[in-house]
């Protein structure tokens, strides 16, 4: 038995945090499908360096630009085929588990993660355009994205909500979960098949508070902050996801919304390879990680749970990093905006690098190219 189908008797189900066309195409992720991998994400950053990095695409894009295509036109063409291939791939999985994993996440256009409506509308676009029931909308966190999450979970979408830093974001994106599903359920809409995940981001709290400890001279707390706020957020999930409201949608087949945890590669060499993975495992929970850290995993990690184990010394090391001065909260509105920049700035050299290559096909100058492809506006539909 593998790690992952270790993990995944736990109650953890291991996602991987990659895509691209050479890896689809060589049937690596149907044989990782039947080792235990349970699903895949992508974000801006991953299709950035998988198309713009490789030649993987070429062709694909030679053709597009024979057919005429737009930049954002060639992107969306590239991005909806492999996340229909991968939802193709991992059908297997969601029919086996009833609908439970087997999911692929694409994210909408980072430069809307402060508008409602136009996420709202380009979530809806991209759904519908992927056309599978194994597809996931990833919606980040921001206040602006809060309530779109609940209108679309109350049409039926199923939304992998991503960005989360603090335990504010935890609770306000679980809440918007459950309030959409109390749409369906008072329109009479057979919610059982839904599915969510609240992408938790892990290490990238070290890398922000360690520096910052470092400078106070105090060793004791480092590489401990953000395994104890991701605890105090599963915390959180046991209570909002039980009583009376939760077990009124349970009775009518409602799926609890799983922590997910994202951001699990050690930043740190002086960490082991798998802090983020060993110590966040336990029932109802996801960990979407990137290759490298899921090669460590299978190698020498251990699959037993623990993400509820000494959630009290997870409280002390949360009220010690307060009482040293370091503000959690200041840190994790910093991360999230930190996150759509950088998620924002990776779609940008996304589209300068497609642009490029259609120019190289063309002959002609990238920048014309961008201006004719309207480089710098959101996808048509969307505001």
């Amino acid at each position: 038995m593998t790690r992952m189908k270790e993990a995944a008797a736990v109650g953890q189900s291991i996602w991987l945090d990659f895509i691209r066309r050479s890896f689809l195409d060589s049937g690596e992720l149907g044989e990782m499908a039947a080792q235990g991998l349970r699903g895949v994400t992508s974000n801006p950053s991953i299709f950035q360096k998988a198309i713009t990095a490789s030649t993987d695409y070429d062709a694909a894009v030679e053709r597009l630009v024979g057919e005429g295509r737009s930049v954002n036109d060639i992107y969306e063409a590239l991005a909806i085929q492999d996340i229909r291939r991968a939802c193709d791939i991992m059908q297997p999985v969601y029919v086996s588990t009833d609908g439970l994993d087997g999911y692929v996440s694409l994210e909408v256009n980072p430069k809307l993660a402060y508008d409602t409506e136009g996420t709202v509308m380009e979530a809806r676009r991209l759904s519908s355009l992927v056309d599978r029931p194994n597809v996931m909308i990833k919606v980040p966190a921001t206040p602006e994205g809060i309530p779109a999450i609940e209108t679309l979970t109350g049409e039926g979408i199923n939304i992998n909500v991503t960005l989360i830093f603090s335990l504010q974001q935890y609770e306000d994106s679980a809440m918007a979960y459950i309030h959409g599903l109390e749409k369906l359920a008072a329109a009479n809409v057979d919610f059982s098949r839904m599915a969510s995940v609240a992408s938790f981001f892990v290490s990238r709290v070290d890398g922000m508070v360690d520096p910052k400890l470092v400078e106070l001279g105090n060793s004791e707390l480092q590489g401990k902050i953000a395994i104890a706020n991701a605890k105090m957020a599963y915390h959180r999930f046991s209570e909002l996801f039980s009583g009376p409201r939760w077990d009124r949608l349970a009775a009518q087949g409602a799926r609890v919304q799983r922590p997910l945890w994202g951001s699990t590669s050690t930043k740190n060499p002086d960490y082991p390879d798998t802090l983020y993975v060993d110590t966040l495992i336990g029932p109802h929970t996801v960990n979407t990680v990137p290759p490298e850290t899921l090669d460590a995993f299978l190698d020498h990690g251990t699959a037993a749970r623990t993400v509820d184990a000494d959630v009290e010394q997870s409280r002390q090391h949360l009220a010690q990093l307060a009482e040293v001065g370091i503000d959690l909260d200041e840190v994790t509105t910093q991360l999230m905006g930190d996150g759509v920049d950088a998620f924002a700035d990776s779609f940008d050299e996304l589209m300068s690098g497609i642009a490029q290559k259609v120019a190289d096909i063309a002959g002609g100058d990238d920048n014309q190219t961008r201006e004719r492809a309207d480089f710098f506006t959101v996808p048509s539909g969307a505001k």
